[in-house]
């Protein structure tokens, strides 16, 4: 949790930072932060050594994820963004299937450390290509630090993010849990006027005014929400309900991954040649087809199908996230670029906390609605219960993905609209 925390709390500050000092300065340094912190977290020498060692690598991945589609979109011209960008999205499900299983084969064989050690090669061999392929830097216009900004918006996600995951395990209305979230809401109020009174502030409250980024950004954000609803469920579906081995669940959920995979970079060409917001349209409605097949799920669905909602789940979320990703990084001045891929990444690892808290949430009332009683767990012997709490869970998510289809529609429009005027 410190390690996630970290990253969002991180993420705005050295997205700036890119803009300011730049973006492949700041990527390379995260990269070198990313491998020590790699390093001292693998000494099994206390638990503090492993926190710090864990926030060094969260500070890290945090530079690097800021600014990665903010030297993409920099580097790539117009008609070559979409694949580049696919590219990226595709590497991120292959580091979706082969953790897992690396991580299972380490830990199979060799001290936990490793877990964390096998990092460093990998980064080491990454900083070698960085240094050959990417130029010295991008262009840059240094700003004063907004250090008040920073730390407010600092405040304001690692309150929020403890009165998440403190929640889930005390209950929403704990007073503690109301008090974090008191101080997230008071943390806002205090960033958004510091923004507002910055000449040079962290965030411009102004790119919001740009409804493509805007519209974009949200659509995203909810995919990913609705995505993490499937990662909380499926593995009490697969294995508790329908019997499954982990290992043989294993090979049905990387279905996913893999086809995203193969989609993502073809996706982005498309997108290259006829523009994304037709494809992120079709992505978005292959996905809630597959969320709605989620809810008919059962006893008794053959594994084929299941196999199938997977699929079709990947393969819409490869059509809609390069191209998402497109018009989120193309519709900013330069200038942006490292802020807009900070909120970008913000997004995703965002939707990725409330996804997880609100499947929960949704879940276990539902399956307490039914058993007329609390139920925090799946319950071992009555598989109807969870079945029940499932479909619920899965209607919801299709309600999330149709908001996303509604937003990705209007921006549609105004394209449209604007282009006619």
């Amino acid at each position: 949790s410190i390690y996630l925390m970290m990253i969002c709390g991180l993420l705005l500050f050295f997205g700036r930072l890119g803009d300011s000092i730049g973006k492949i300065k700041v990527f390379r340094v995260g990269m070198v932060l990313f491998l020590i912190g790699s390093l001292f977290a693998g000494f099994n020498n206390s638990l503090a050594l492993l926190l710090a060692a864990r926030i060094v690598q969260a500070t890290g991945a945090s530079m690097t994820m800021a600014n990665n589609n903010g030297i993409v979109t920099e580097i790539f011209p117009m008609n070559e963004r979409g694949r580049a960008l696919g590219l990226i999205g595709s590497f991120v499900s292959i580091g979706a299937i082969a953790g897992p299983g690396i991580g299972g084969l380490i830990l199979g064989q060799l001290p936990w450390g490793y877990i964390f050690w096998i990092n460093i090669p990998i980064g080491i061999v990454a900083l070698i290509l960085g240094t050959i392929v990417l130029p010295k830097d991008l262009p840059s216009r240094r700003v004063p630090i907004d250090w008040a900004g920073f730390v407010t918006f600092l405040v304001l996600i690692l309150s929020l993010f403890m009165g998440i995951f403190l929640g889930q395990e005390r209950g929403f209305t704990d007073p503690l849990i109301l008090g974090l979230f008191a101080l997230a809401i008071v943390a806002f109020a205090a960033f958004v006027h510091i923004e507002n009174h910055k000449t040079d502030p962290l965030v411009s409250f102004k790119i919001f005014q740009n409804s493509a980024f805007t519209l974009s950004l949200l659509s995203a954000f909810f995919i990913f929400v609705t995505n993490f609803f499937f990662n909380v469920i499926s593995p009490f579906y697969l294995q508790n309900a329908r019997g499954l081995s982990p290992e043989k669940a294993g090979y049905l959920l990387m279905i996913f991954p893999i086809v995203q995979v193969i989609v993502a970079p073809v996706a982005g060409s498309i997108a290259d040649r006829i523009g994304p917001y037709r494809i992120t349209m079709v992505g978005l409605l292959i996905i809630v087809a597959s969320q709605i097949g989620y809810a008919f799920f059962n006893l008794q669905t053959s594994f084929m199908f299941v196999a199938l909602m997977i699929g079709l789940v990947g393969f819409g979320n490869g059509l809609f996230q390069a191209p998402n990703n497109t018009v989120v990084m193309s519709s900013v001045p330069t200038r942006d670029l490292g802020i807009a891929g900070g909120m970008n990444a913000l997004a995703r690892n965002l939707g990725m906390v409330v996804g997880i808290s609100t499947a929960t949430t949704v879940l276990f009332s539902s399956m307490s609605h039914t058993a007329g009683k609390k139920v925090t767990t799946y319950l071992a012997g009555q598989p109807d219960i969870f079945i029940s709490g499932m479909h619920v869970s899965f209607w919801v998510a299709t309600g999330l993905c149709i908001l996303a289809v509604i937003l990705t529609g209007y921006r549609m429009w105004q394209v449209r609209h604007e282009t006619a005027v």
